[in-house]
């Protein structure tokens, strides 16, 4: 951890290291801060996005399609077929989004889309041959990526991430941002 003193030099700043600076000015202008809470979502927030990109970058991207267009596949894939709206709950997404990323899905023949037998307004999404071969085969190297990422911890401190997260997610304010969604 490093202390305010010592971050004078901006310039040996990178994109996590930038989470102490930021914690450490922080605190000098607001002393209200908690810098505990500040610095674990900081750092949460910034390994969540250097882990998107990486997987984005190495895996999704040279599959042909990207992070979120993989979540659409993904929940597919282990969800089966089921309407649009729930395939935007279960990836964390907009429907707009999803309906969007479908257009595309759709285009290049992973998806196929239809109207609902239950609900006119709504669309009934499946996957194609097709698409279950690509993310079958693009998870594969997903996983391999995720080994990599948390090779950097022990199978208990895995296990004990795991139940910290999961705690997390199932707070308060974790609740209340699932049922603006």
């Amino acid at each position: 951890m490093l202390m305010p003193e010592e971050t004078t030099d901006q310039s040996n700043l990178d994109f996590l290291s930038f989470v102490d600076f930021a914690v450490g000015k922080t605190v000098d202008e607001l002393p209200e801060v908690d810098p505990v809470s500040m610095r674990l979502v900081l750092a949460l927030h910034r390994v969540t996005s250097a882990l998107v990109y990486d997987l984005e970058s190495t895996v999704h991207r040279p599959s042909g399609w990207s992070w979120p267009g993989f979540r659409v596949l993904f929940v597919l894939w282990l969800a089966g077929p089921c309407e649009a709206k729930r395939v935007a709950s279960l990836s964390g997404m907009s429907r707009s989004a999803v309906s969007a990323l479908v257009n595309t899905l759709e285009r290049d023949g992973l998806v196929t889309r239809r109207p609902s037998a239950g609900d006119r307004r709504a669309v009934d999404l499946e996957l194609t041959d097709a698409g279950h071969d690509a993310i079958v085969s693009t998870y594969s190297a997903h996983n391999k990526r995720e080994q990599t990422w948390t090779d950097a911890l022990t199978a208990s401190e895995r296990l004990v991430l795991i139940g910290l997260l999961e705690k997390l997610a199932s707070g308060t304010a974790a609740r209340e941002a699932v049922k603006r969604s």
